[in-house]
């Protein structure tokens, strides 16, 4: 699947970047936002995660973690560079929280998985309260 920032005009968009399927801190935070999917989902919001692994990678990782959000394959980094994301062969765990006009709203860059999904929801919630 091929997916644009055009694509998600419209809605918020939470675009996370991590180094790798099936790993325990890429686990855990995949796993938080899938918890707070509804949550976001209700605040119009999109969750798209990206990581350098192939489709099928994540269709498995999708599947053994019920996770019912998109995760995107980059797996030359061109995408991970263009949001300073990328250390070949991995994207770097960077959060960036995208506004429906396309604006870059907030950012994380070395996050720590656990409470992740959190933080962005209550700058989200924060965001959308001033607007």
């Amino acid at each position: 699947m091929t997916l644009g920032l055009d694509d998600c005009r419209g809605s918020w968009l939470v675009l996370y970047f991590y180094p790798r399927d099936f790993t325990s801190g890429c686990t855990l935070e995949a796993r938080g936002f899938q918890r707070d999917l509804p949550r976001f989902e209700a605040a119009g919001t999109r969750v798209i995660g990206i990581s350098a692994d192939d489709p099928e990678q994540h269709a498995e990782f999708c599947g053994s973690e019920g996770l019912r959000y998109t995760l995107l394959s980059d797996p030359g980094g061109l995408v991970s560079q263009r949001y300073g994301s990328w250390i070949p062969p991995y994207s770097q765990r960077h959060t960036f929280l995208i506004d429906p006009q396309g604006v870059l709203r907030a950012s994380w860059v070395a996050v720590r998985p656990a409470g992740h999904s959190q933080e962005v929801l209550a700058e989200l919630q924060r965001l959308q309260a001033s607007a």
